[in-house]
């Protein structure tokens, strides 16, 4: 009888079906007439206004004895969570990116980052790294310039306003015996006047040749 007093035969239903936000389906209505936007969790539901079922949300009239009036939840109080109009069950992982990965827990969700935020220092063979995106993947990478893309060649750093103070360590050891190594220090002689750990070539003295019985 409640339904046959809701429901008008025939259906009269606007030309234009309505727009629906973001993560609601149009669906048809509980009278099966016209197309209607389906209701998201926590939102307000009757016999009329349905819940989206695809998230498995149903018209919890448990609180309209309340006077608050019936809402979309999960059927049997299942929690769950909304992230960008998308409804995720209890303990579900998702991605919302490429970048993040997340899982709903108690009604929330906890991220965590699938990218490395690792930090590069500059180095002699790499003494301008820089991160960039990549067409087609997902996470930057880094890469290594000749030069400071923000400098012209010959230009002063405009991050030098005042004289910089030259300090150095002395020259490591050979890290070779016998043979060519390189010797380190850390010191700030750059176009910069910024601490950065330097290399170069050394040899203490020649290996001597190994016996004829013991090829290399």
């Amino acid at each position: 009888q409640v339904c046959a007093q809701l429901c008008r035969r025939p259906c009269y239903c606007p030309w234009v079906p309505p727009r629906c936000p973001r993560g609601s389906p149009l669906v048809l209505d509980g009278c099966g007439c016209c197309k209607i936007c389906a209701r998201r969790l926590g939102e307000p539901c009757d016999f009329l206004h349905v819940c989206d079922q695809s998230q498995g949300l149903v018209c919890d009239y448990s609180s309209a004895s309340a006077g608050t009036g019936a809402t979309c939840n999960f059927e049997d109080d299942e929690e769950g969570c909304e992230v960008n109009g998308r409804v995720y069950r209890e303990g579900e992982v998702f991605q919302p990116s490429c970048k993040i990965q997340c899982q709903c827990l108690d009604g929330g969700f906890n991220c965590i980052p699938l990218c490395q935020e690792d930090v590069r220092l500059p180095t002699p063979d790499c003494p301008y790294p820089r991160r960039v995106e990549i067409p087609g993947k997902c996470c930057p990478e880094w890469i290594c310039e000749a030069q400071d893309a923000r400098a012209a060649p010959g230009a002063v750093s405009p991050l030098l306003r005042f004289p910089c103070q030259e300090w150095g360590t002395e020259w490591s050891a050979c890290s070779a015996t016998c043979g060519e190594g390189f010797a380190t220090r850390v010191s700030n002689q750059n176009r910069y006047c910024r601490l950065e750990t330097q290399r170069r070539l050394c040899m203490v003295r020649p290996c001597p040749a190994l016996p004829a019985a013991f090829p290399a």
